[in-house]
């Protein structure tokens, strides 16, 4: 099999898209020819049958260009391959129809956010099928395309320490994503200053682990910092800044406990991803209330209540059952499976 996947970034630096450079590793693997095309490339190493053909943001090409350079490339390479697989952009899905269409070629998309705009309600149109996490994941109104497959958590790379988790003395809790309003890291600042200040208990420290992404993020960011100073938290409460998604694992191997806040409502893949590695996992995201068990959940915004889970769980034992639901119904060997599946 020979297949053309198209992607925003290429870059297993990356602290946000790093990921999918595993995925790509992983259908090298299992296809005879991949060509992956992105918007960006950045540090790669991938088989040798695969050939990564970008864009050209990386080196300031303007959209025409850029929209120029997917054609040619389409143009080229839809001869030989059995079809094209889009990672979340359905634009790409859009641009590249025409020519998948001439050539008769099987399209489908990848998709897992709340958000349905436009973009997703034409590209359902024009793709065969919408592969996605959840039934929360895409939120289509007609769901007749869409196929429920699960997350791909590349379990050899996220897995607990083989020499077991020793305990510092310190409670260490971390909180992994996107500096941003949607992803709530104020809340977790408030149950830390509610155990601090009010409860005494000082054998506890906080790394939140992300950036922001736009002008909104860095605003957020400076709000979080202030809060911080005015708390006098900077003892127990640490920006960590982005961190490359290769070196994930480490951190979430050092956890305690992952406390997750996002108010996307999509099963969010950092969840996962600490359940591979071991941790013991807080989340307030309605779509794992079907996953976990409640001493796992927490109301949105909801500070008493996250600062009691948190004293709950502060003496539990790691729960090996949060790994094996991640390597049963998440794993990305399964997820690829599925996907070249679909193009057999």
């Amino acid at each position: 099999m020979k297949l053309l996947v198209i992607t925003q970034k290429v870059d297993i630096d990356d602290s946000n898209l790093g990921f999918f450079h595993h995925w790509l590793e992983k259908i090298a693997e299992k296809v005879d020819k991949l060509y992956a095309i992105c918007l960006w490339e950045g540090k790669h190493n991938l088989p040798e049958n695969t050939e990564v053909l970008s864009l050209g943001k990386e080196r300031g090409c303007p959209k025409i260009v850029q929209l120029a350079r997917l054609q040619a490339f389409l143009f080229k390479h839809l001869r030989e391959v059995d079809g094209v697989f889009v990672h979340m952009c359905p634009i790409y899905a859009i641009a590249s129809f025409p020519l998948a269409k001439l050539f008769g070629k099987k399209m489908i998309l990848w998709f897992t956010h709340g958000t349905v705009g436009w973009k997703l309600r034409m590209s359902s149109r024009l793709v065969d099928k919408i592969l996605t996490a959840s039934p929360e994941s895409c939120r289509l109104k007609n769901r007749e395309k869409i196929e429920i497959v699960g997350h791909g958590i590349d379990t050899d790379l996220f897995h607990p320490s083989a020499s077991g988790h020793a305990y510092s003395g310190t409670f260490n809790i971390i909180s992994a994503g996107r500096i941003s309003p949607t992803k709530d890291q104020e809340t977790l600042i408030k149950a830390i200053d509610i155990l601090v200040n009010q409860k005494g208990i000082t054998d506890i420290a906080a790394k939140i682990v992300g950036a922001p992404l736009d002008e909104i993020g860095e605003g957020y960011l400076k709000r979080l910092k202030a809060l911080v100073k005015e708390k006098k938290l900077g003892g127990y409460v640490n920006f960590s800044g982005s961190v490359p998604h290769k070196d994930m694992p480490e951190v979430y191997r050092h956890a305690d406990l992952l406390i997750n806040l996002s108010h996307t409502g999509s099963i969010d893949k950092v969840v996962l991803e600490g359940m591979a590695s071991g941790c013991l996992i807080l989340t307030c995201n309605e779509a794992f209330e079907d996953l976990l068990e409640d001493k796992y959940l927490f109301q949105k915004k909801n500070v008493g209540e996250l600062a009691e889970k948190i004293v709950s769980l502060k003496s539990a034992e790691r729960d090996a059952g949060l790994r094996e639901e991640v390597v049963r119904n998440n794993g990305l060997d399964n997820l690829i499976g599925k996907i070249l599946g679909y193009f057999n």
